[in-house]
């Protein structure tokens, strides 16, 4: 779930784009006016389409539809839906997992609990009632559903609306009444909430995402594995329905062979530094850990977030990930002592605050995420 190609270019950056891509810009021009499938910002509504009346003649459809606008590690909507007559088990697709970032499937898991949570408070506005069978010997998640009485709230409303924004924000503290409402989030078992709202904490945060992201943009696997979820055009980004399109960070379009360039060429202490800074103009952070470390508890951590990232973005209030301290294996512990966590081990690090609204990243259709 790192921010990877998530910052706005700087000046000289954006120049030299500019000019390296003018040679293109007409070609580009004429093909996003005469190409209707191109038309990427209607291509993102319709993913993020609410509930109709007709969609309901196929509920476990519109469920499952519902789970994919949950947040997921680079967009790769690594998981899977198996449908039984009323049942909805997810699964993960090991075709769409980092094995640099993410050896261990740990953010794997949280984006199945990201789906999960969005499944959940859909079912309960279409009106089901939902057990839950979490990983233990079995490597999925079972939810069984049952009539109920339909029940929808600002949670539900805000699915289709949450993203990550990965913009820099503009510091605006928030209102003690909203911030009432996010540090009350309701909690999973095991899983706990740290927040840093001081300039000290922030700072140690900030410490931490610096000397990370050198760690990961030196990695040449770890840049590979990025570029390989880049989507620097909207021809890219539709043709795959998934990954990091380049304007949903405020960056500009490019030639895959541009972009690919760019970013391999980036110098660690020049993305190391625009991460810390983006630290440093929000308006909050917060850390999400866990008591235990396997995929029962990254699937409730990712309940948690998602219920989070939901109540802010419900309150008007954008957030984003910086996981770099806790991706980076030898500074997870360091991370975990600096921000005083004692044993609850850090699962995701969460910033929050105000900030421009960008084009949102698509979804694949329902068809390709079936088992």
């Amino acid at each position: 779930m790192n921010a990877g190609f998530g910052r706005r270019m700087n000046r000289r950056d954006f120049i030299k784009l500019l000019a390296a891509a003018s040679g293109t810009a007409a070609g580009g021009y004429l093909l996003a006016t005469y190409a209707p499938w191109l038309d990427y910002d209607e291509a993102a509504l319709e993913a993020r389409s609410v509930f109709e009346e007709s969609s309901m003649d196929e509920p476990m459809r519109e469920l499952i539809r519902y789970a994919t606008m949950a947040a997921n590690g680079h967009n790769a909507q690594a998981w899977k839906f198996a449908v039984a007559e009323n049942e909805i088990t997810l699964l993960p697709d090991q075709s769409r997992r980092q094995a640099v970032v993410d050896p261990e499937d740990r953010e794997l898991w949280i984006s199945l609990g990201c789906a999960l949570e969005n499944l959940l408070i859909a079912a309960c506005a279409a009106g089901f009632d939902a057990e839950v069978d979490y990983p233990d010997e079995q490597e999925s998640v079972r939810v069984k559903l049952e009539p109920g009485s339909p029940l929808q709230g600002p949670l539900f409303e805000a699915i289709p609306l949450r993203q990550n924004t990965r913009s820099k924000y503009d510091g605006r503290p928030v209102a003690g009444e909203d911030f009432a409402k996010i540090e009350g989030l309701p909690l999973d078992p095991g899983v706990s909430l740290s927040f840093a709202s001081t300039r000290e904490r922030l700072t140690v945060a900030a410490d931490a995402v610096y000397s990370s992201t050198l760690q990961q943009y030196a990695d040449r696997e770890f840049l590979d594995e990025l570029i390989a979820w880049l989507r620097f055009t909207r021809k890219e980004a539709m043709a795959t329905a998934d990954g990091l399109f380049s304007r949903c960070s405020g960056n500009p379009e490019v030639p895959r062979w541009l972009g690919k360039r760019v970013v391999a060429g980036m110098k660690p202490q020049q993305q190391a530094q625009a991460d810390a800074d983006k630290m440093r103009s929000l308006a909050g952070a917060v850390v999400i850990a866990s008591q235990e470390d396997e995929p029962a508890a990254w699937v409730r951590t990712g309940q948690v977030y998602e219920r989070l990232a939901l109540t802010l973005t419900s309150l008007g209030i954008q957030s984003a990930f910086l996981n770099q301290p806790i991706e980076v294996a030898g500074l997870r512990g360091e991370f975990q002592s600096a921000m005083g966590l004692g044993d609850a081990l850090p699962q995701l690090l969460v910033r929050y605050g105000y900030g421009p609204a960008l084009p949102r990243s698509l979804r694949r259709p329902v068809e390709q995420v079936l088992a």
